[in-house]
């Protein structure tokens, strides 16, 4: 056995130089010091020596066909098309147009053992406390289990708890819906208006526009996020506060953002009714664990709806921060959500690596990103309904992955966190899909695509699926020198339109967007970065980064009141932009 790095042949200075340095210090820590994991509370995976030498053998693997085509791999494997495909829940996957072959994918699939993702995968379904930087177990899976499933935390069953909470819900959103619920003057609710930001936003404006179709039309959803007061005024612009409800979505009701938004969505009620703060637990209700300051807002606690602290913000959707998704498309439907979401949970946690759906998406990203430094992917839903379906796996995959220490603490020597982005097609195409086809950077992409359309209108549908096809086939195959001339095209606009090609994209296609499908889509992207996280050896469920700009936030807040003498101990730069602030605030009154 080998001892250390030196003499286990480490090599720097190469392309993947950055990953054999970190595979050193893996196999160091793991041989020589002990294997320091044994401190945390992860699956043990396997050992350095593993992780090391199946690193080591994509390096080599992708010397040899990196420069491969697409367009080469095709000829080759007349049935690639059809072979490399895989189907789970209801969602088709094609990953044939992927700069990978069979060896590619079997290295992937070792790499992805050696990372120990099959014990990590039970880890986290069994309850562990795999958030090692806050000691918290990571059960979004629970938030979707059926009611006879046992997953414990600390010995205690969760499952009971996560649908006393639905079922509260439930009861809540039917009388809503159907009216009984009335304001402080007896008047049916017509608008709800959820305040929450991140996680508390992102997830519920999603679900409610990708299933708009399904919604009750006479309730009107707002969402408001932004600290900025714009988004409250133009949200609230023309509302009836009687006809009103606000759902608060904090969980310790304290943060900033949410909480300034919620107290003057309680100064704009009060101020446009008759001020009776009684009628505040009318028209408000909660979704927080505090309730004290639930009680003190003025809500009645007995509508209060909480969550626990093994939900992400980012994860939370399908718990109470769902709230609005079910008053919205009614508890039946919201139930149909949590089955598409269970589903794919089952499918990520029983099927083999090699035909596991995550999986593959989640080792097919990190062969981009750590072997052909692709910095960024898009994701490109060809439904309207999905618009905000790409802002919200911003935040799913870059608050997750965007790590720079491993789980013991050191420096990654691999890159993690790829910048997901994206709009809907066929807009994109004529925004920055010509960076894609003929940019200087390698932008993998998930294209996203429906059967049949629930607007019918004419051909808009097959216009639409033949712009998918047609995308993944141009950015594949592209277009050579040759067949630009052999279409009349002058020598000199020749190199202007030459399309290189082998760009590599996944197709997603479905039956139809239906509330088990969402449900199954957006957990399969979960447990996409879950397999990221793990073999890249980070903590994909804590969320540091946001921390330091909100302390330093709270602090400079108190200085720009051009009334005080604050002293001010930023940097020049930080000091002078406040000075501005303050005299252009005290000029103007």
């Amino acid at each position: 056995m080998f001892t250390d790095a030196a003499s286990y042949g480490c090599i720097v200075g190469t392309r993947a130089s950055a990953l054999s340095a970190q595979l050193c210090k893996w196999f160091n820590d793991g041989v020589s010091a002990g294997a320091k994991k044994e401190d945390t509370h992860m699956a043990a995976p396997g050992t350095a020596e593993q992780r090391h030498n199946a690193w080591k053998a994509l390096e080599a693997h992708h010397a040899q066909v990196g420069t491969a085509t697409l367009k080469e791999m095709f000829a080759q494997d007349p049935k690639r098309g059809k072979r490399m495909t895989l189907t789970a829940e209801g969602i088709l996957l094609d990953y044939s147009k992927n700069r990978v072959n069979d060896e590619t994918l079997k290295l992937l699939t070792g790499l992805a053992e050696a990372a120990g993702l099959k014990q990590s995968i039970e880890a986290m379904f069994n309850g562990e406390k795999i958030n090692i930087t806050e000691n918290r177990a990571v059960l979004h899976v629970a938030l979707r289990a059926p009611k006879d499933e046992v997953i414990e935390v600390d010995g205690h069953n969760v499952v009971p708890d996560v649908h006393e909470v639905l079922d509260k819900m439930a009861a809540f959103a039917t009388r809503v819906r159907s009216g009984d619920w009335v304001g402080a003057t007896g008047r049916r609710i017509k608008t709800v208006v959820n305040i929450g930001i991140g996680g508390s936003d992102l997830g519920p404006v999603m679900a409610y526009e990708a299933l708009k179709h399904y919604t009750q039309r006479d309730l009107a959803f707002v969402f408001v996020s932004n600290v900025d007061g714009t988004d409250f005024v133009e949200g609230t612009l023309g509302l009836d506060p009687h006809e009103t409800l606000f759902l608060i979505a904090s969980k310790t009701f304290t943060t900033l953002e949410t909480m300034t938004n919620a107290h003057s969505a309680r100064e704009w009620f009060l101020k446009n009714t008759d001020g009776d703060e009684k009628a505040i637990a009318k028209h408000f209700v909660a979704i927080s664990t505090n309730a004290k300051e639930v009680a003190k807002f003025g809500i009645d606690t007995a509508n209060m709806f909480g969550f626990w602290d093994w939900v992400g913000g980012r994860y939370s959707m399908d718990s109470a921060i769902g709230l609005s998704t079910m008053i919205a498309v009614g508890p039946d439907q919201f139930k149909e959500m949590l089955e598409g979401f269970h589903a794919m949970d089952v499918h990520f946690r029983t099927a083999p690596l090699a035909q596991n759906m995550p999986v593959l998406m989640g080792l097919l990203s990190i062969w981009y990103t750590d072997y052909f430094d692709a910095q960024t992917v898009a994701i490109l839903p060809y439904d309207q309904y999905l618009k905000r379906f790409p802002a919200y796996l911003q935040q799913l995959t870059m608050e997750s992955n965007g790590k720079h220490v491993t789980l013991e603490g050191d420096h990654v020597g691999t890159e993690t966190g790829p910048v997901y982005w994206g709009e809907p097609g066929t807009n994109g195409q004529h925004s920055f899909y010509q960076l894609i086809h003929q940019g200087t950077r390698l932008i993998p992409c998930d294209f996203i695509g429906f059967y049949k359309t629930l607007n019918p209108i004419g051909h808009h549908h097959d216009i639409l699926m033949a712009n998918v096809f047609a995308q993944t086939e141009a950015l594949a195959f592209g277009k050579t020198a040759e067949q630009v001339k052999a279409e009349g095209t002058p020598d000199n606009l020749v190199p202007h339109r030459v399309f290189e090609g082998n760009r590599p994209s996944n197709t997603l296609l479905a039956d139809t967007l239906t509330p088990r499908l969402l449900g199954s889509l957006i957990a399969l992207y979960e447990h996409m970065v879950f397999t990221q996280g793990c073999v890249w050896n980070i903590d994909s469920f804590d969320q540091w980064g946001v921390e330091l700009g909100k302390v330093l936030a709270q602090k400079i807040v108190g200085e720009l009141d051009p009334t005080t003498t604050p002293d001010l101990k930023h940097d020049s730069s930080t000091n002078h932009l406040i000075q501005l602030y303050r005299q252009k605030k005290a000029a103007n009154g």
